[in-house]
């Protein structure tokens, strides 16, 4: 017999998923260009070229024992330090290859994190909408998840019922911005008050309150928005990153954690993540693509492409008279349902070949959230389905 905590998941399975499954099974039925899958975070966009001519290199030059070889369970401390100057120029940062622990991807990077300094009972703190594994992480580790109500006039944090909602037992909260499922950026002045309420509440219970910020789409953003690092602004904050989305890669599954040395304790902190990293199963990041990134990591993915999806995909939505909240970064769209139970939207968005994860997978029902990571002739293809589908919306409503 399985446990009695998988049993819980066999009967509610990814929404995101089940939603990619249908994508693919549509697409065999009625052929690729017919079906607008907007369900998966999975980019169109190439891997930039830096990142085949660095794999060719590598296996034609460098000494196969060494790069396909263990490590040590943190990572080559090469390619750490690499990463950590990378970071510091860009960020006025002072890390060192120390700082940084290779994960498989920031998947891995978070569940390594909440098996560091989680114990069983504590309570991580996330705001809705939110990435719906976060609550499967917690889970992982006998955490309990407190989900704080989302605002939804701007998607920023709502740092009233989050200053409520801290207590004695608060171990963690987790932030993740440029957000997904809105797309939205959060702004400076909403993070140097989440960390004053944060560093309140520290004062108040005499005891560490982490920051785990979950950034893999921190280099995705338009029009001049500014993600700021979040090091500069609170002391116990843990950075999960992953290459998954800037590069393109997310089937090599391939991230790190930054632990700053103003993390209390935080010599014991990165200790013990190294050993969460390998008992966890992981035992180090692959080898070959950590010594990939090493390469390139201050190289970027074609944001204008995501940007011109983003816009055509945006004003057409919003002629049609569909409302959301125009992203600023990651690749997302998350639209107001015109009907009242979004999943109803999403069902009858299937009549035409339309695939949209309900919000309610998110925390946050009467939405849908829209992948635009996907092709422009997608894009260009379903605002006709959309058209045809608000069409029927309001006949309904006749």
């Amino acid at each position: 017999m399985i446990s009695e905590k998988m049993k819980e998941f066999l009967g509610k399975g990814s929404a995101i998923r089940a939603m990619f499954e249908e994508g693919n099974r549509l697409k065999a039925l009625y052929g690729e260009e017919n079906v607008f899958d907007f369900s998966l975070g999975n980019p169109n966009v190439p891997a930039p070229k830096e990142v085949n001519e660095a794999i060719i290199d590598l296996v034609q030059n460098e000494d196969p024992v060494v790069l396909h070889g263990y490590m040590s369970n943190v990572g080559f401390e090469d390619v750490r330090q690499t990463i950590a100057e990378s970071i510091n120029r860009r960020f006025d940062t002072a890390f060192s290859a120390k700082n940084l622990i290779m994960t498989v991807g920031a998947a891995s990077g978070l569940n390594v994190i909440l098996k560091t300094i989680l114990n069983p009972g504590e309570e991580v703190i996330v705001f809705a909408p939110y990435f719906v594994e976060y609550g499967n992480y917690v889970g992982n580790y006998d955490g309990k998840l407190v989900t704080i109500s989302p605002d939804t006039e701007t998607f920023q944090p709502n740092l009233e019922e989050f200053r409520q909602k801290i207590n004695p037992n608060t171990k963690a909260v987790i932030i993740n911005t440029p957000h997904n499922p809105t797309g939205v950026v959060y702004s400076e002045a909403t993070i140097i008050k989440l960390a004053d309420i944060l560093r309140e509440k520290q004062e108040k219970f005499g005891s560490a309150i982490y920051l785990i910020s979950d950034e893999p789409y921190r280099e995705l953003v338009y029009e001049g928005a500014e993600v700021p690092y979040l090091t500069k602004y609170y002391d116990n904050i843990i950075v999960a990153y992953s290459y998954s989305k800037s590069l393109s890669l997310p089937g090599e599954r391939i991230g790190y954690l930054v632990i700053p040395d103003e993390v209390e304790d935080s010599s014991d902190v990165i200790d013990a993540a190294a050993i969460a990293n390998r008992i966890l199963g992981s035992v180090n990041a692959p080898s070959l693509i950590q010594k990939v990134i090493a390469r390139c990591c201050d190289v970027q993915v074609n944001l204008e492409f995501y940007d011109k999806n983003r816009k055509a995909l945006y004003n057409g939505l919003t002629e049609l008279g569909l409302e959301c909240v125009k992203p600023e970064g990651a690749f997302y769209l998350f639209v107001k349902s015109p009907m009242e139970d979004e999943r109803e939207f999403v069902a009858l968005g299937k009549k035409y070949n339309i695939l949209m994860v309900p919000g309610s997978s998110f925390a946050c029902p009467g939405y849908v959230r829209l992948a635009y990571c996907v092709s422009h002739e997608t894009i260009i293809g379903s605002l006709q389905a959309f058209a045809k589908l608000m069409e029927e919306i309001q006949s309904l409503e006749k």
